[in-house]
């Protein structure tokens, strides 16, 4: 439905979404996050959520080799561990992971479109989409432009986001919506189903770059919107928080939600995952103590 839509159309549905409920969301929101998880089903929340990871690296001091150091954990996290979903980086060091990456089911994510701002020209964002796939990218973290977004002109973001999508090939897009300076929850919504009309095959929560990133809050409400889109187009489309997600307590929860809203279908890397650096050394730490009764001494994980 998003690929038949005109950029007025989709803007005209966007703008008539009924307002959420706060008060609710957010109580739902800390409902499903006491939930208690017994050990056994923890130990395969805990794969689960390390099969999730686009294990990330976005600094100015990025090298080749801090790249190929963070895509051999990716292959191989710890022992029998999974291999993570992706690793993300930006578009310069993407030729540096895809070799790295080769031959392996781990997927080599790159952020573009001026990340994190995304405050440069569209035919420079398109170049850097371009340029990522063109290097060995299998999927694009692109930005919207929320300023654009926050002034009202949907029709211009949606154009954008299809543009990106075009320019992505056989990458698959995930769409950045900056939910910390979005502000409301119906900003959110708004956003999510203008990126999923546009084409997104990912709605995402936050660059990592802002004070505020993913919250479960936002997260259930994307998951709701993903959940309402497919029942109304048929097309499935994925969630991705990313920033501030740390430790094994807080992804259970973003996977107790993913599970009561979504169910099964969305509870695979190829439908969830989750943008972090820190978070799988926790993870594996928990794996650890699980396995062994005890936790590992501050060498047992490497610092990325």
């Amino acid at each position: 439905m998003g690929s038949i839509l005109s950029g007025a159309e989709a803007a005209s549905l966007v703008r008539a979404l009924p307002g959420v409920d706060a008060v609710g969301l957010e109580a739902r929101a800390a409902g499903l996050a006491t939930r208690s998880v017994k050990a056994e089903s923890k130990a395969k929340a805990i794969d689960l959520a390390i099969s999730m990871i686009d294990l990330t690296t976005l600094e100015g001091a990025d090298t080749p080799g801090k790249v190929r150091s963070l895509a051999a954990k990716a292959l191989r996290p710890d022992g029998d561990a999974p291999s993570t979903a992706a690793v993300c980086v930006y578009p310069s060091m993407v030729s540096v992971a895809a070799e790295a990456l080769k031959g392996s089911a781990v997927k080599v994510a790159s952020v573009a479109t001026g990340f994190p701002a995304g405050q440069v020209p569209l035919d420079v964002r398109l170049a850097d989409t371009e340029a990522a796939v063109r290097a060995g990218a299998d999927e694009i973290d692109m930005v919207i432009s929320r300023g654009a977004f926050l002034a009202g002109d949907l029709e211009r973001v949606f154009h954008e986001i299809k543009a990106v999508k075009a320019a992505s090939g056989d990458a698959r897009l995930k769409v950045i919506l900056e939910t910390g300076e979005l502000v409301t929850y119906d900003d959110v919504r708004r956003a999510s189903w203008l990126a999923m009309y546009a084409g997104a095959d990912f709605i995402k929560t936050s660059t990592g770059k802002v004070g505020v990133n993913a919250t479960l809050p936002v997260t259930l409400l994307m998951l709701q919107a993903v959940r309402d889109y497919r029942a109304l187009t048929g097309v499935q489309v994925g969630v991705k928080p990313a920033g501030g997600i740390r430790g094994t307590k807080d992804a259970i929860k973003y996977l107790v939600c993913v599970n009561e809203v979504l169910g099964d279908d969305w509870l695979s890397s190829e439908w969830f995952r989750f943008g972090a650096s820190s978070l799988l050394n926790d993870l594996l730490m928990q794996r650890q103590k699980l396995k062994t009764g005890h936790y590992s001494g501050p060498d047992y994980v490497t610092v990325d």
